[in-house]
């Protein structure tokens, strides 16, 4: 399969939850989804309102022809920083988690194990007011080598039902 038929196949598995933009997406990356939930919790009565509860998650998704280290940090730092521009930390806010899939025709070994070391976190009042995580999964089409990012690997099982 080539990148764009593996992109498709993903952004399928995200488009009955995600509001999926291809259209308009941040540079440098070719779609982006968002996810919102937000929970309220009551006691008996609305009237009697406990908590709420917000949580998000901002997905990047990027196609290029040779990953290599430098083209990793890059669009990593740059999935990380356009996610948090969106993360609000309101009170109620549990987490607003960033996600980077990217899919490389090649890549070396060197860019692939720099890959599971990638790690950015951020909280917001000391986690008061919530948190925010990265998770990283890289695919190279040639050999269908997958990695990721310890946050990353629960993401690996999308990329294992392309055929």
């Amino acid at each position: 399969m080539n990148p764009e038929e593996i992109l498709e196949h993903l952004l399928k598995s995200f488009e009955r939850y995600y509001n999926i933009n291809k259209e308009t997406p941040a540079e440098p990356f070719v779609a982006e989804a968002q996810f919102h939930s937000h929970t309220e919790q009551y006691f008996l009565v609305k009237a009697a309102h406990l908590s709420d509860i917000f949580s998000n998650e901002y997905v990047y998704f990027a196609i290029v022809p040779e990953l290599n280290c430098q083209v990793l940090k890059e669009l990593s730092e740059k999935a990380w920083n356009t996610g948090l521009e969106n993360v609000n930390p309101v009170p109620g806010h549990r987490n607003s988690d960033i996600t980077l899939f990217i899919i490389a025709e090649k890549a070396d070994e060197q860019t692939m194990k720099m890959a599971k070391k990638i790690k950015y976190r951020k909280s917001f009042m000391f986690s008061f007011r919530g948190w925010s995580d990265f998770r990283l999964v890289a695919m190279e089409t040639s050999s269908k080598t997958l990695t990721s990012n310890r946050l990353g690997k629960d993401l690996k099982k999308l990329f294992k039902t392309i055929n």
